[in-house]
């Protein structure tokens, strides 16, 4: 994903073009990884002209803890800095899907790794962002020779940049080896998460998912799939651990997260997971969740934000013109 050069981006209390949103060789979350970040997703739906930021709040809830872990403070509210981001978007007027990412940085332009004594300070940019995976029906996956970071080394439940090195050496080997994606074990052996994304398994009507316990990432996206899939397809989900050898057995596997959205996993170390296709729950969670997403299921729209409120100025027209009927 590339930003455009004429897009705003937050930075230092501003909004300014986002060639001037720099930040120095010598600082701190450069150097050092010290900085945490969200990955938070927008919707655009053409037919309201309305763009759907997906559970808002959520993420920056998950922010300010990833931040409490790193000593990062930040003079704003979590409403503040979702004032922040609807905000951007209206600068930066997208009319298609776009991604956000806010991040919480440490300042000081100092060599030492230490966090306290140590500013920090907000940024957040916005790009357009399509599928993850570039629209693949199912992904042929690998389980990584790298384990999952541990919650006494660096915590997988903070989205810590420097943790991320972690991610890209997963992903990288597994790309390299011809595979589209990698499952993470923890260093006790059992399923932990993709390279960047939760994973479930469906095995005999059941829904499974790994739990926070083993070094995975609180998923906004995987508690969501966890409430729909019980409103909507009647599951209830079990979180446990996963063995390895779980996986070639299951019925069906697939990836969430904001990035990759619901992304269905037909193949694990050469062997088909099923009959080698996206399984049908897989394939209705995933249509009720981009439904959900671009504001076409009323009931969820408790999860979203509203950035134009075209939406509403339609509603609100519709009724005036029934009233005077």
């Amino acid at each position: 994903m590339e930003t455009d050069k004429k897009s705003l981006a937050y930075f230092k209390g501003n909004f300014v073009p986002i060639e001037d949103a720099n930040i120095n060789i010598m600082n701190h979350s450069f150097m050092y990884g010290t900085a945490v970040f969200e990955g938070i997703r927008a919707y655009w739906n053409a037919n309201e002209e309305e763009l759907y930021v997906f559970r808002l709040r959520e993420h920056f809830e998950r922010m300010v803890d990833s931040m409490k872990i790193m000593y990062l403070e930040t003079k704003y509210s979590v409403d503040e800095l979702c004032n922040i981001t609807v905000e951007l978007l209206r600068r930066n007027a997208p009319t298609t899907d776009t991604y956000i990412r806010p991040a919480a940085y440490k300042t000081a332009h100092r060599v030492g790794p230490s966090l306290d004594n140590n500013p920090s300070d907000i940024c957040m940019f916005t790009v357009p962002f399509g599928d993850y995976f570039h629209g693949a029906e199912g992904l042929k996956v690998q389980i990584s020779s790298w384990r999952r970071v541990e919650d006494n080394a660096i915590p997988a439940r903070a989205k810590i940049v420097g943790a991320y090195a972690n991610t890209a050496l997963a992903k990288t080997d597994a790309v390299m080896a011809g595979f589209d994606e990698c499952i993470v074990l923890s260093e006790n052996g059992h399923v932990s998460e993709g390279s960047a994304m939760n994973i479930f398994m469906v095995k005999r009507g059941q829904l499974i998912t790994t739990p926070t316990t083993e070094n995975i990432l609180e998923g906004i996206t995987r508690g969501s799939i966890m409430e729909l899939a019980e409103e909507e397809l009647g599951m209830s989900t079990v979180s446990r651990t996963i063995d390895r050898s779980e996986l070639y057995t299951a019925d069906e596997l697939f990836f969430c997260g904001t990035g990759a959205q619901i992304a269905p996993i037909i193949e694990i170390d050469k062997r088909k997971v099923g009959n080698g296709r996206a399984g049908s729950v897989s394939n209705q969670i995933k249509d009720t969740y981009i439904s959900i997403c671009r504001g076409e299921k009323q009931k969820y729209h408790k999860w979203l934000t509203p950035v134009n409120g075209t939406a509403a100025k339609k509603s609100e027209a519709k009724a005036e013109a029934t009233s005077k009927r």
